[in-house]
């Protein structure tokens, strides 16, 4: 090895290698998105990413992960070059040869850690920016035109999509960028070993036979009938993955539930219950995690046995020609490592597969939950428009998903200072009218004109955000620095509460539910919004704090349309007319 050349040697082979390598990279990438489902799926989900027109940066990254890539494919033929180099010092007790292979090693060493420590950070560095990409485009879909509630009206919703959008996003990212450069970087290697294991194998004689080069053909016909036991072995795990991810999910989502309802949970005694159901969840996850084991032991067992057996294949085929002293010490040496590194390399698609089985069921999410996004924007939706100050209703029909009429030919308008209570039976479609007005339904007709400007809605459990009292109030408005939002307070009955405003505490679980419907009529009053609709939003107060609140609307936001949904009678001393929904699509205004 002639190390004064091995600098040039190397910048030469990299340029070649890394032109080539583009090229291949570039057709077999077309190809796969051109022609196979994943390739499909994986470019309807980060194709955009490597636009250059809209960021050249991924794409350059990405070109210098695959060059310290095939760097790394180099520094591992040196290496193998270098051991033999020492181990043949050794073996002729050459002093010199081997200090000389020593201070190799030195330089050898320092550029693979710098070579290693870059290809670290830019690994990473591409993973975040493309997590980060990502993570923007799903969630920027899921709360656009409120994909995330109006999905739940599809017909097979997306499950867990908190789990899709955080881990998934993760394991996608990491997982292609490791994968693309692992199959480069096996490949490239391949050959490069390939090369070096041809100038060092002889004649092998197999049953009779004088084969030629024959360890190398060994090699490949051995890799090869064992990566396809392999994947006839472990391709049952690509289903198993998945259902480990979606069993999983289903436990978390249940145990979240459960600490979102525990108050109704203990009022009701229902530990029983619920712990039967997240025992039976979990259950499902053992079950299916014992599936996994048992497949991962053939997997794994055929695995091991490969490559044990490997392991002294080479030293038992290159031992005649040892002894008859044809080859070196380190011949036979650098036999093995060409061996072992070529067996790797041409089983990496073998060993990675499991990996390869988990990265599917990824792509299989979160394609699912981009068609649950376009399935979701693409339900129908009202006419809906904004005019002056009027709301109004022209021929609206509204259904059921399975198409019973709740509403039909509704229409009626409505002015400031003439608010609507809108009574009915229950299930005759009270708060699904407020779902079409708000634009939330689907299932409706017609055309719907709201007042400019901001509108509010009020529901029976109001929400209240993760933050402080003041969050809470100003929601979902940027909460403001000043007093009057203790006065706010203290006109809903609610002053107690105003040393606390800047605490952040959990408030859904602190406040009473009729505590939380004072602190929504709040919100309301410092909103001062166009139009407000309140559906059972005083249903936890008492008759005299029902009467407070709404006549706290009524006196300082007297321009506001305001539509109510309630039974009580004691809300039509606040609402100059009534629309009564008389079911089976009939209603009466009055």
């Amino acid at each position: 090895m002639n190390w004064s050349q091995e600098l040039l040697n190397s910048s030469l082979w990299l340029l070649k290698a890394y032109s080539i390598t583009l090229v291949i990279a570039l057709l077999a990438g077309w190809a796969l998105v051109r022609f196979s489902g994943w390739g499909k799926q994986f470019w309807r989900l980060s194709g955009d990413f490597f636009s250059l027109r809209h960021n050249p940066r991924p794409t350059l990254l990405l070109l210098a992960i695959l060059f310290f890539t095939l760097f790394g494919v180099r520094m591992s033929v040196l290496f193998s070059q270098w051991y033999n180099q020492m181990y043949a010092s050794l073996q002729k007790l050459d002093e010199q040869l081997f200090w000389v292979a020593m201070w190799g090693f030195a330089v050898l060493a320092s550029v693979h850690i710098v070579r290693a420590l870059t290809s670290f950070y830019l690994n990473q560095a591409f993973t975040l920016h493309w997590r980060q990409w990502l993570n923007e485009r799903l969630l920027a879909g899921w709360l656009d035109k409120q994909a995330y509630f109006r999905s739940q009206y599809l017909a097979t919703p997306a499950d867990n999509p908190d789990q899709r959008l955080q881990q998934d996003v993760t394991s996608f990212a990491a997982m292609s960028l490791s994968l693309s450069m692992g199959v480069i970087d096996a490949l490239v290697s391949t050959i490069e070993f390939t090369i070096i294991l041809w100038g060092l194998s002889g004649v092998l004689n197999l049953f009779g036979t004088e084969i030629p080069r024959g360890m190398v053909f060994v090699v490949y016909v051995y890799v090869i009938i064992a990566t396809v036991f392999a994947f006839k072995i472990g391709r049952p795990l690509i289903r198993l993955n998945f259902l480990n991810e979606k069993l999983n999910a289903d436990y978390r989502y249940s145990l979240v539930r459960l600490r979102e309802y525990g108050e109704s949970v203990a009022f009701y005694r229902g530990e029983g219950v619920e712990g039967d159901k997240l025992r039976s969840r979990f259950s499902g996850i053992i079950g299916n995690a014992w599936a996994i084991v048992y497949r991962s032991l053939k997997f794994q067992g055929f695995n091991f046995i490969v490559s044990q057996t490997a392991a002294v294949f080479p030293f038992i085929i290159q031992a005649q020609r040892f002894f008859s002293k044809q080859i070196t010490l380190g011949d036979m040496v650098q036999t093995a490592q060409a061996f072992g590194q070529l067996q790797d390399n041409l089983s990496f698609f073998r060993s990675a597969y499991d990996d390869f089985a988990g990265y599917r069921a990824v792509l299989d999410r979160l394609t699912g939950f981009v068609d649950a996004i376009e399935q979701a924007d693409n339900l129908p939706s009202p006419q809906i428009s904004t005019r002056g100050k009027l709301l109004a209703l022209s021929a609206l029909n509204i259904h059921t998903p399975q198409g019973r009429t709740l509403l039909s030919d509704a229409t009626l308008s409505i002015k400031p200072g003439e608010p609507l209570l809108i009574r009915g039976r229950s299930g005759s479609g009270k708060t699904t009218l407020l779902r079409a007005i708000a634009g939330l339904w689907p299932y409706c007709e017609g055309h719907i004109t709201r007042p400019e400007g901001r509108s509010i809605f009020l529901s029976q459990k109001p929400y209240l955000p993760q933050g402080t009292l003041r969050d809470a109030l100003y929601y979902p408005s940027a909460a403001e620095a000043g007093d009057e939002a203790a006065k706010i307070l203290a006109l809903v009955q609610l002053g107690h509460l105003s040393s606390r405003l800047d605490e952040s505490e959990e408030w859904a679980h602190i406040l009473s539910l009729g505590e939380q419907q004072r602190l929504a009529f709040g919100r309301l009053l410092l909103a001062k919004p166009q139009s407000a609709f309140l559906d059972e939003a005083t249903s936890a107060m008492d008759e005299g704090l029902e009467h407070t609140m709404y006549a706290l609307v009524r006196e300082r936001l007297p321009q506001t349309v305001l539509i109510s949904v309630g039974h009580r009678s004691t809300l039509n001393s606040h609402h100059s007319h009534q629309l009564e929904l008389l079911g089976e699509g009939r209603w009466q205004l009055a």
